[in-house]
């Protein structure tokens, strides 16, 4: 009967074999027979491998040197070219006399686990770069709200270190405090639902608001639990930009209309006035009548300055500006609409202000639209007795800044981030919604910031900085004759 311990060896679904200190294979297995042929006076690398010489690294060999037993992947070759992925393990074999007299080498075929470690390696290199240049923000928020994982156009728009400094989201989108509200993601955590939101980011890069359309959708783990939130933000700001011109253009037409009607009829009183003050030889009523007509055409002028600058980029027509005169002249033209609220309207002046370049016309249209939005601010405002407007001039070493303060009904956090946004309004039907964001448009045109700080119930303080020289023109920016032209 044949021994049953060799039927064992010979039955092992695996390759094994028996060595010696210069790795001639002594003995093998059937299955080691079957795949790689003969093994009488052969070596294991040349059986294994088809080379003439030993591995670099072989772990009989360390196996000899130290008796332990040691495990290496490896590729070698079968007798029909096929390539397979073996785990080697190996153990000593001793003598009588305690001393190592083989090496046995066991060779578990892990070609499929190897397949499948490679597919999977494969799959998620693919979701990788999915991920990463998928052409919108994305990123993944735990429930404090910090991102933990962002994709390659959001770590360009908002930085590349966010994650290992434990950034909230709020804080990365819209350089805030505090969080959001209502918040998708929070939503998203609590209800496990996709929710889907609009909102106005800030970009990192550029300094540039974004509009995105917000997508948030749950990771959950092996449970079922959700462990984190995805959000997708997708750049609208072009099509925002757009649907704001075609869409908002009836509200825009409807709004303006209202006001250049009032104005119009004003005009038309004033114009009466100075009739029946010739007529009756009353220089009075005609002095009456032409403030009027001189208040409403600047009023229209004004708005139908802001249309302009809504309707398309303009360009700066570049002239030497007297910051002193150009205050005066603001708060001369906002004077009479401060009386008729009760406002009481303060000018402020750093003495030795000097001259900066810039567009008269639009720097004049920047102020009065600040100005009117702090007396409208005044105006909503029923919970004090007495309101105040101040607009104030500084002169810091490289700029020139104008300041507009009330203490009017203030702003929340939505409304400040939203208030230089096209078409955007707090005072509901009574604003067209284009003043600030002209204001905030012709300050950078003239490469100046609009910085606001408000509180609700305490009051609005706008600080225009605009730099004393004209800018250096963009790339692709026409010459000055040609703007000159454009502008005729």
């Amino acid at each position: 009967m044949q021994d049953p311990y060799r039927q064992y060896f010979d039955r092992l679904p695996c390759y094994v074999s028996v060595q010696d200190r210069e790795f001639r294979i002594l003995d093998a297995n059937e299955r080691f027979r079957k795949d790689f042929g003969q093994i009488e006076g052969r070596h294991c690398y040349q059986v294994y491998k088809h080379r003439s010489e030993k591995c670099e690294v072989c772990p009989v060999e360390e196996t000899f040197w130290d008796g332990g037993c040691h495990r290496r992947e490896e590729r070698v070759k079968c007798l029909d070219g096929r390539e397979v992925s073996v785990l080697v393990e190996t153990t000593p074999i001793y003598d009588a006399s305690g001393r190592i007299a083989a090496v046995m080498e066991m060779s578990t075929d892990v070609t499929h686990i190897k397949r499948l470690e490679e597919q999977l390696r494969q799959s998620q290199k693919r979701y990788q770069v999915l991920f990463e240049e998928v052409p919108c923000y994305i990123s993944i928020q735990d429930r404090e709200l910090r991102m933990i994982e962002m994709n390659r156009a959001f770590r360009e728009d908002f930085g590349s270190a966010l994650g290992a400094l434990g950034c909230k989201c709020f804080e990365v989108y819209k350089h805030r405090t505090e969080p959001c509200v209502p918040c998708p993601v929070q939503d998203t955590f609590e209800d496990g639902q996709i929710h889907v939101r609009e909102e106005v980011v800030r970009s990192l890069k550029d300094d540039e608001e974004i509009n995105v359309l917000v997508t948030t959708a749950p990771i959950r783990d092996g449970n079922g639990e959700i462990v984190s939130v995805m959000e997708m933000s997708t750049n609208i700001t072009e099509l925002r930009k757009l649907e704001s011109h075609l869409t908002s253009l009836g509200l825009l037409i409807g709004s303006v209309s209202h006001s250049l009607k009032g104005l119009l009829n004003g005009l038309a009183g004033g114009m009466y006035l100075v009739e029946t003050g010739f007529a009756k030889d009353k220089p009075d009523r005609v002095r009456q009548g032409w403030e009027i007509v001189q208040r409403n055409v600047n009023r229209i002028r004004g708005t139908v300055s802001d249309i302009l600058y809504y309707a398309k980029d303009r360009e700066p027509v570049w002239e030497t500006v007297s910051a002193a005169e150009l205050v005066e002249e603001v708060s001369g033209l906002a004077q009479a609409r401060a009386g008729e609220l009760g406002v009481k309207l303060t000018v402020q002046r750093d003495p030795g202000v000097g001259d900066f370049e810039g567009d008269p016309r639009a720097l004049r249209s920047l102020l009065i639209n600040l100005l009117e939005n702090s007396l409208d601010a005044c105006r909503l405002d029923d919970k004090k007795a007495e309101h105040e407007v101040t607009l104030r001039l500084t002169d810091p070493p490289d700029h020139v800044q104008f300041e507009v303060a009330d203490n009017g009904i203030g702003m929340d956090q939505e409304t400040r981030d939203k208030a230089f946004s096209l078409f955007f309004s707090s005072k509901g039907m009574e604003g067209t919604g284009l003043g600030l964001f002209v204001a905030n448009r012709i300050a950078r045109a003239h490469g100046g910031t609009i910085e606001l700080e408000s509180q609700p119930g305490v009051g609005t303080r706008f600080v225009v900085k605009l730099p004393r020289n004209r800018p250096p023109p963009k790339p692709g920016d026409p010459a000055p004759a040609a703007k000159e032209a454009l502008h005729g």
